[in-house]
């Protein structure tokens, strides 16, 4: 295998070999992090140490499906494309995490950016920090890891994660859902009769309600095949990305997570005065 042949997960071997030369915690070694200063002081306090930047990345090539000029519905050839591209980014990410022996992946951050190789290209990117616990969890089997015995991936602040943790709950893995969805045209006789009113467009309404629906559906059904007991940090986006105004991505993203103890202690938030003038 050359340096830039891809592994089975499709990660390359450039990057498993500049991953086990990290060897965080050894004599020589050292860790790689894209939290903040603060960030990373508070997984530390939450027992968990950053052990190396990890990344997933998927070059995809979006098709093109056309809807029906006025009738409301999913084209589910582009959403299984942009969920599929996403998975692939993920996949590579938790891969690399599973190299360096991690039990999860906080601060992860998962983009899309349109490249220069043509219109219906688009680079998919998972990044974020691979960390280990310093004790086992509570209760169960002392692991970490979620119900796939994969590391754990979650989108939350060093901040929040820490919050997490110091009220006995625990991530499970980001979860996510996505409609690509054509809205229909308005007829030129709807167009005409509603000039100068104050009206709701219906047909609209419907199709945008209809749309955000299947994302979120789509979202809790990842979080109950991990055993999830609710979901945190739920982010509900739109993007058109070249699709024109008429045809929509709606993308629902948050952490799945799961109770550590049966009695969950929130911390009582303690007053800061700040010493500027």
């Amino acid at each position: 295998m050359s340096a830039t042949d891809p592994t089975p997960q499709g990660v390359p071997a450039d990057a498993m070999r500049r991953l086990a030369e990290l060897r965080p915690g050894q004599p020589g070694g050292l860790f790689t992090s894209d939290l903040s200063v603060n960030e990373f002081l508070l997984v530390r306090e939450a027992g968990f140490r950053p052990i190396g930047l990890v990344l997933g990345s998927s070059i995809y090539h979006v098709g093109i499906q056309l809807g029906r000029w006025g009738k409301n519905q999913e084209l589910t050839t582009l959403s299984q494309a942009m969920y599929h591209a996403r998975e692939l980014a993920m996949t590579r990410m938790e891969a690399e995490a599973a190299q360096l022996g991690a039990d999860g992946i906080v601060g992860v951050r998962l983009s899309v950016e349109a490249r220069e190789f043509g219109n219906d290209i688009a680079e998919f990117i998972a990044i974020g920090t691979a960390v280990k616990a310093d004790s086992p969890a509570p209760g169960g089997n002392g692991s970490w890891r979620n119900a796939k015995g994969q590391p754990f991936t979650s989108d939350l602040s060093g901040q929040d994660f820490w919050t997490l943790i110091r009220a006995g709950y625990a991530p499970l893995g980001m979860v996510m859902g996505t409609c690509v969805y054509h809205i229909a045209h308005q007829k030129l006789g709807s167009v005409f009769s509603n000039i100068g009113k104050n009206v709701e467009i219906e047909p609209f309404t419907q199709a945008l309600y209809d749309a955000r629906e299947l994302a979120m559906e789509r979202m809790q059904n990842e979080a109950e095949e991990l055993h999830a007991e609710g979901i945190v940090g739920v982010q509900l986006n739109a993007h058109n990305h070249r699709w024109g105004g008429h045809t929509t991505e709606f993308f629902a993203i948050g952490t799945a997570v799961r109770p550590l103890r049966d009695d969950h202690v929130i911390e009582r938030p303690t007053m800061t005065l700040s010493l500027d003038g």
